[in-house]
């Protein structure tokens, strides 16, 4: 079902709120004409029992204490009316504020008030109350756990972070209303599009002839996130085949019908990433890494430009042979090779890598070396990160041991054939924060990494920290497009207890999957019933 539109909506919101402060005003004025309306005294009116006895005076009296009794009750609902005016008052000139705010100015003269303005107004209202909520601006948060993580999907799967031991990280949405759900938001992001408002500075005709129109074929992916006390937001992307241009569409749902944020075309057909890749020895997994990036980079995206930064001397020529062939075979010569005679640093290689790019502006990549990524996560890293308003921080999808999961297998398959979102084949990688799209300025205003971090871990998470500390908004969500390969992970003696902790752990949980690692620890005991078994077998055969 489509959402309708937001005019209507609003303008019926609108009525009802009239129609209620007119019921409240009648309920007021009925209520004064009571209190004031004579009342008779069941004794009083019965001429010859009392009245007789008491006189004039009695009357007198009586009719005096009715009357002050009145006047200060009325003197009570005047001034309750009085104070429902004066909000009432106020109200009005906020919403007016609101609306001098917006409304064009000509020659010092403000356009007369609309219905439609009228429902802008209201609408600002509600744009207020979704400032407030983390999902529109960067929220100073306790640690990097305390974000809300956004879900990706598309219109086929969702991708997930909390999977438990029974969902998994990538499956259908099996419940109808989830399902439902995600229907009528893409639905309602192709009203949008194909409905455009004034405000949104799109003609009919988009300027260049007839507009066209979107369909579902044409979304993309999509991210949403709830916060419990405010509502969803959802970030939905649509492109036309023949197209470079996206179109990006925010819709928020506070705990009721579905409104619409904002609406706008993205162009990200010049955008320029500089992936950044820190680097000591491990030549075998870089040859690897540049077959990926030949495949995707240059012969498929083509607007990127490879940062390696690599420390110390023991396999450099190798590297600088294995850039050049690919330069060489492909006519690639967008990349930089920055070499440092020291111990290796992630921070201080990404950070030289940064800093090293001397064209201005530029979109970054932070990667790694085991990192596999497809054509679909630089759009993605494109579409999610924007200067001065957003960084990405993407949740990569780690392959367990392939010589655990392959196990029944001579050999494990090739790399694409284990590029697979399975329980058994690997996990949201929800605990790191390595892998990143961000502005080279917003990432030099924040200050960059924390140079003090020695050896293993800790870097990426500072600078993420200061992320969530600042006023940029954070994107968090897992990706279907980007990838951790499996290597074997040495934790040096030389770490401190934390970073040697976090190793383990990271170690630990590469390793294979909940059901594997148990299948590993009653290995024995599997064993051992099966030679009982072969032993029964063989006694019966004799017997």
């Amino acid at each position: 079902m489509r959402m309708p539109r937001r005019g209507l909506v609003i303008q019926a919101r609108t009525r009802w709120l009239l129609v209620g402060l007119a019921l409240l005003f009648s309920l007021i004025l009925l209520m004064y004409l009571l209190e004031c309306a004579p009342q008779t005294d069941g004794n009083g009116s019965l001429p010859g029992v009392v009245g007789e006895s008491m006189g004039k005076e009695y009357y007198q009296a009586l009719l005096q204490e009715q009357e002050e009794h009145y006047q200060n009750r009325a003197t009570s609902l005047k001034r309750q009316i009085a104070q429902l005016k004066q909000e009432l008052q106020e109200m009005s000139d906020k919403l007016k504020s609101l609306q001098e705010k917006k409304s064009p100015k000509v020659n010092g003269m403000n356009y007369q008030g609309t219905k439609e303005q009228t429902s802008n107004d209201l609408l600002e209202f509600l744009h207020s109350q979704i400032d407030k909520a983390e999902v529109s601006v960067g929220a100073k948060l306790p640690s990097e756990y305390g974000v809300i993580p956004f879900e990706s999907f598309t219109s086929m799967k969702v991708f997930q972070l909390e999977m438990g031991l029974t969902r998994h990280p990538e499956e259908k949405p099996v419940r109808k209303d989830k399902r439902d759900e995600l229907v009528e938001v893409i639905e309602a992001g192709l009203e949008v599009i194909n409905n455009p408002d004034e405000e949104d500075g799109q003609d009919e005709d988009d300027g260049v002839g007839e507009r066209q129109l979107y369909s579902e074929n044409d979304f993309i992916e999509g991210y949403y996130r709830t916060e419990r006390d405010k509502g969803t937001q959802y970030e939905l992307f649509y492109k036309k085949m023949d197209g470079m241009e996206y179109r990006h569409v925010t819709l928020f749902r506070p705990f009721g019908p579905l409104m619409k944020v904002k609406s706008e075309t993205v162009d990200i057909s010049r955008s320029i990433i500089n992936i950044i890749v820190p680097l000591a020895g491990r030549t075998e997994a870089f040859a690897q890494f540049m077959q990926n990036f030949r495949d995707v980079c240059i012969h498929q995206d083509k607007r990127v430009h490879l940062t390696v930064v690599y420390f110390g001397q023991d396999g450099l020529s190798e590297v600088k042979s294995i850039l050049e062939s690919v330069a060489r075979e492909t006519d690639f010569h967008n990349y930089t090779l920055v070499s440092l005679n020291e111990e290796f640093n992630r921070g201080r290689g990404l950070d030289m890598g940064a800093r090293a790019w001397e064209k201005g502006e530029v979109l970054m990549f932070f990667c790694d070396v085991d990192v596999y990524f497809t054509a679909e996560f630089l759009n993605s890293c494109r579409l999610n990160a924007e200067p001065g308003k957003k960084v990405f921080y993407p949740v990569v999808f780690s392959l367990y041991n392939p010589a655990i999961v392959y196990a029944n297998q001579d050999i494990p398959p090739p790399v694409e054939q284990q590029l697979v979102h399975k329980k058994d084949s690997g996990f949201w990688r929800d605990f790191g924060f390595g892998m990143t799209c961000q502005y080279r300025t917003d990432f030099l205003t924040v200050g960059g990494f924390d140079l003090e971090v020695k050896g293993w871990g800790g870097e990426d998470v500072h600078l993420y920290r200061k992320y969530l500390h600042g006023e940029l908004m954070v994107v968090r969500t897992p990706v279907p497009g980007l990838f951790h390969l499996w290597h074997e992970k040495h934790c040096a003696d030389e770490l401190t207890p934390e970073q040697y902790r976090m190793c383990i752990q990271s170690k630990a949980m590469n390793e294979a999957s909940h059901s594997h690692l148990g299948m590993l620890v009653f290995r024995d005991e599997i064993e051992a019933h099966l030679r009982k078994q072969a032993y029964r077998t063989n006694s019966e055969a004799v017997g």
